[in-house]
């Protein structure tokens, strides 16, 4: 599959978060069953408020990425995906991702009815996600990250983050594509928020197009109620909506084909604007 069919360029694609962990920073636990299990009932109404508000594409996540988590087995992520997946895959017809570093887990998730895989580590933690998206012809996001998400928060620094991360992702991309991934089924994420600073989230969302032009392949950014929103308005995660917004919206000025968000609603009228924006700079420049 080619990731124009999932991130068409005429648009900015709108990736709704489904979280199926007990201790994501900003959902976990909301779609668990009082048994400790992931509520069906509950995904489903989560998938059909984020596509009713706009979300193109569901990401659906068993592991935790947030600063300090620790790694679950791909049996559990397995245990907390796959079923999700099959049954969203059963009443929806929206493509599916599935958000995991594992191998085992991507090709399960794949049995059950998604076509992108979302590795926030770019192939570092696992490279045989690449395998896994090559055999099932699958669209790969490739993330950027330092360390892991145990890790990363752990003093980052960078000396010019555009140009580290921009060569940091091409290593990425040339893995993927030395395991047969094709070019043509990439899409890359910059990382918000994964081993980065203030300063560099900010620099990452303003150069969204820069990024972009520098990689060849469509950009995703997922600023959706971090921390560096909080550091800036002083919110906490449940009062960043109005923060996540407004980073939308010049994501999409800048350049970005594609947002990941909790709030699919706002998102849409975000990136609709900041679209709008970017597309009469354009005209203007000629």
């Amino acid at each position: 599959m080619q990731s124009d069919t999932v991130f068409p360029l005429e648009r900015v694609t709108i990736v709704g978060v489904i979280n199926t962990t007990p201790d994501s920073f900003s959902d976990g636990g909301r779609l668990l069953a009082d048994s400790g299990g992931v509520d069906e009932a509950r995904v489903l109404a989560r998938a059909e408020a984020l596509l009713a508000g706009g979300a193109h594409v569901l990401d659906i996540g068993g592991e935790s990425t947030r600063p300090g988590a620790a790694e679950v087995s791909a049996r559990e992520e397995i245990a907390r995906t796959a079923p999700v997946i099959a049954a969203l895959a059963a009443r929806f017809d929206a493509p599916l991702s599935i958000d995991t570093r594992k191998a085992g887990v991507a090709e399960a998730a794949i049995s059950a009815g998604a076509s992108v895989i979302n590795d926030v580590t770019g192939l570092g933690h696992d490279p045989r996600v690449a395998d896994v998206a090559a055999r099932s012809e699958s669209v790969l996001i490739l993330g950027h990250i330092r360390g892991t998400p145990e890790t990363m928060q752990d003093d980052p620094g960078y000396r010019d983050v555009l140009a580290e991360v921009a060569a940091e992702l091409e290593g990425s991309i040339e893995i993927a594509r030395s395991r047969g991934v094709p070019t043509a089924s990439l899409v890359v994420d910059p990382g918000i928020g994964f081993g980065k600073r203030l300063e560099d989230n900010l620099q990452l969302i303003a150069h969204a197009g820069w990024l972009r032009d520098r990689l060849g392949l469509p950009l995703l950014l997922g600023p959706s109620r971090k921390s560096f929103l909080g550091r800036i308005t002083g919110d906490p995660v449940e009062a960043r909506e109005v923060a996540t917004q407004a980073a939308c919206a010049v994501a999409a000025f800048a350049g970005a084909d594609a947002v990941r968000v909790h709030d699919a609603d706002s998102a849409r009228r975000a990136v609709a604007i900041g679209r709008a924006l970017r597309d009469a700079r354009r005209k203007e420049l000629g």
